[in-house]
């Protein structure tokens, strides 16, 4: 009998085959299902064309279609699911439109957006992210759309969603206001900032997806030594579609001169010592509580661009909250 022990890269590579496989398996069955819907779909909008000459047709249709499946099929054929197949078919009328690596609950979600050019924004993120429906369930219920909108125009963020080109500046792809509210930090509870960066940390990919696109994690806590002073950068990231390092400072308070100040010596140290030739300046984000917008300008030199303060929340807005923050923001860029 052959005593053989097998070299880890071959069992690695046996390994990935059947999880790609069984994942690839998941993907087929899950379009296959998104297929029928849409084939569902289209069969139902013929069928009420042809009887469109009686107003109430479309109702008595998906009603009695319902019922006439239902003993062999069961209830997950309801009035509902057929009226969501027949508005997919509506929405996607072309069948090699659909994409492959979304499932049903993802284009469920994607139907409920109205907006044409907000809808095909989501598609591309999730995308490009790789999103589940979960992940794009909650940047949806988190306006993360609007909040772009707020300093970009729409032609833009299509665009850079779109992968047509590379972002040209942070607030194309950082998002003012951040909502933490996967952090899981109680309403009332007396938190202090290594407690925010712990939890940030260990939910550091939803703070990812969160953040903006293109992030990777550097450092925590960076040890800078200025002579015989010593400093601790929070959270070091590098964006690879800006091509620079983004710094995190955390504070628990409202934002202060020397709150900024402290972060643009974490900036410039960045620039001088970390950067190469080639990449893009450091930028440098303060999350705070509360924003002082005319301080951060009188603070910083005019053509700041590298220095950011965003807002943010623990728990999401809710939508009364969001219309008026909207209303807001829309007056003053008018």
């Amino acid at each position: 009998m052959l005593n053989v022990k097998l070299k880890d890269d071959f069992v690695s590579d046996i390994r990935n085959i059947i999880i790609s496989s069984r994942s690839a398996a998941i993907r087929s069955v899950d379009f296959e299902r998104v297929r029928m819907y849409w084939k569902l779909g289209e069969r139902i909008v013929v069928e009420e064309q042809q009887g469109k000459e009686r107003a109430e047709y479309a109702t008595y249709l998906l009603q009695h279609l319902a019922v006439s499946i239902k003993a062999e099929f069961g209830n997950g054929f309801s009035v509902r699911t057929l009226e969501q197949c027949r508005q997919f078919y509506r929405t996607y009328p072309i069948t090699n439109a659909l994409r492959s690596q979304f499932n049903w609950y993802q284009y469920r979600l994607l139907l409920q957006i109205d907006d044409k050019d907000k809808r095909e924004y989501y598609e591309y993120e999730t995308l490009n992210n790789n999103w589940t429906g979960r992940e794009l369930e909650r940047q949806i219920n988190s306006e993360l759309y609007e909040r772009l909108l707020l300093s970009n125009d729409k032609k833009a963020v299509l665009e850079v969603a779109r992968r047509e080109r590379l972002p040209e500046s942070p607030a194309e792809i950082i998002k003012d206001p951040m909502v933490l509210d996967f952090l899981g930090l109680k309403r009332d509870a007396a938190y202090y900032e290594k407690n925010l960066e712990t939890a940030l940390i260990d939910h550091l990919q939803a703070f990812l997806l969160e953040l903006g696109n293109g992030f990777s994690f550097v450092s925590r806590q960076k040890r800078i030594l200025l002579e015989d002073d010593e400093f601790f950068v929070d959270l070091v990231f590098y964006n690879r579609l800006l091509r620079c390092f983004v710094i995190i400072e955390l504070k628990t308070h409202k934002i202060t001169q020397e709150d900024i100040g402290r972060l643009q010596m974490y900036v410039n140290y960045y620039d001088r010592n970390e950067k190469i030739s080639d990449e893009n300046p450091t930028i440098g984000i303060l999350l705070c509580t509360e924003k002082n917008n005319t301080l951060v300008k009188y603070t910083l030199p005019e053509n700041n661009n590298t220095i950011l303060a965003s807002k943010y929340q623990l728990y999401l807005p809710t939508e009364q909250q969001l219309t008026e923050q909207l209303r807001v923001q829309w007056r003053k860029l008018q």
